[in-house]
């Protein structure tokens, strides 16, 4: 029985990951692809990450869900429900969409992909919570590898299907279809398994707050605090300016929309899950520091792959490669990362927590990937793409810091024979 209901919370923490992974997707996917495929100038394609913005102002929003949760069918699945459904009719709503260099047309979608945005960021404040709060702590490499898979899967779907079904049936029918994706989770969430209520609710605002932000840094100290936030930040820096690119790169290098559909669809699905078995199985072996550190020189592994391509081109075949380490490091890096996450959040304030650290990470794909598409514009595919693997050099600098080698564990991530408060 306990198997069984490990196994159902498991596969669950999966299902939530695949309606985290969708939105995010179709508002950076598949509207690159389609504002590519209508001419849409490259520096203006290379600002949507700015419309990401609220993934890193959720954590201002984050305590009202903390303090006025909506109970069923729980506390945190109540809001889960609400944003999925919202989701669905937003998603739905760009296949009327018109994309033209007219202003206005640019400016409608630019607003709708901000409030994309917004609905996936409330989403994912209460996800990350619901999972922080669902999973035992000797299960977190397991959920976390689980919800890995669904993102990226979800991800690897929508773009392949989406460019396909784009290259077939027209765009709107590739939005039409992300929204199907979303609104089929919705039954998941009805049927998920509950989280046991609090011995001590959050009361006032105010609790909610202060009570997360002076837990942690009495936890983590004042001198590794911000080091553990700018690794937040830093880590996963190289996959937010390779998403950036990815698609007006191969779309202007003369892969049509099936072919990049396809190639990171079947194949990329596969690597995906690779990725995130082998992270998985490494990561109850190798601990979470040592992980961090391999892991993230495999992720950049599929930024020089694509520098390749660049330098010396190359058809499908080196597509399919440059893909395969792509998916491969980036489940094996997305595993490892929530993972460090739900690692230095105190479930009793798993939403604020979550939505600051997860917030802070945002950054890395929307301000500092914002220049991407200029960066690849003056210094040329090739020299843009080996910056984007030296973005890496950061994180491996504040590791030595707050996640030595030689430790199993990070610096600063909680325990709960030591709960301060």
């Amino acid at each position: 029985m306990n198997n069984r209901a490990r196994s159902r919370r498991i596969i669950t923490v999966g299902m939530e990951g695949v309606a985290s992974g969708a939105p995010y997707m179709v508002g950076s996917k598949l509207l690159q692809g389609w504002l590519t495929a209508s001419n849409i100038p490259l520096p203006l394609i290379g600002l949507l990450p700015l419309a990401e913005l609220p993934y890193t102002l959720k954590l201002f929003w984050a305590p009202l869900l903390d303090r006025w949760p909506i109970p069923w069918p729980d506390r945190r699945r109540g809001w889960i429900l609400l944003m999925q459904l919202l989701l669905v009719l937003v998603i739905a709503s760009m296949a009327l969409l018109q994309p033209s260099t007219n202003p206005g047309a640019l400016t409608a979608i630019g607003l709708i992909a901000l409030i994309l945005a917004i609905c996936s960021a409330s989403q994912d404040i209460v996800i990350d919570a619901y999972r922080t709060d669902l999973l035992a702590e000797e299960e977190r490499g397991a959920g976390a590898a689980s919800a890995s898979l669904g993102y990226r899967a979800a991800g690897l779907v929508i773009s392949s299907g989406g460019f396909l079904l784009a290259g077939t049936y027209g765009w709107p029918a590739a939005f039409a279809a992300a929204a199907g994706l979303m609104l089929l989770v919705v039954p998941f969430t009805i049927n998920a398994p509950s989280i046991p209520p609090l011995s001590q609710p959050v009361v006032s605002l105010r609790q909610a707050v202060l009570g997360p932000a002076r837990e942690f840094l009495k936890r983590s100290g004042s001198s590794k605090a911000p080091v553990l936030l700018l690794l937040v930040l830093f880590y996963r820096w190289p996959d937010g300016l390779l998403n950036a690119m990815a698609i007006p790169f191969l779309s202007l290098n003369g892969f049509d929309e099936a072919t990049i559909g396809l190639v990171q669809g079947a194949w990329g699905i596969g690597a995906t899950m690779l990725g995130t078995i082998l992270g998985g199985v490494l990561f109850s072996y190798l601990g979470m520091n040592r992980s961090l550190w391999i892991f993230s020189l495999v992720g950049a592994t599929g930024n020089l792959s694509y520098w390749a391509i660049a330098q010396f081109k190359g058809g499908i075949f080196a597509l399919m490669l440059a893909a395969g380490f792509e998916n491969i490091g980036g489940g094996m890096v997305g595993a490892v990362f929530v993972a460090l996450l739900m690692s230095l959040c105190n479930p009793r304030y798993s939403a604020t927590q979550y939505a600051l650290l997860s917030g802070i990470y945002a950054l890395s794909r929307s301000l500092l990937s914002a220049p991407a598409g200029l960066l690849a514009e003056r210094l040329g595919w090739s020299e843009f793409f080996l910056l984007s693997a030296a973005a890496s050099i950061p994180a491996f600098i504040l590791l030595a810091f707050v996640a030595p080698w030689h430790e199993r564990e990070a610096r600063g991530a909680f325990d709960p024979s030591k709960d301060l408060n």
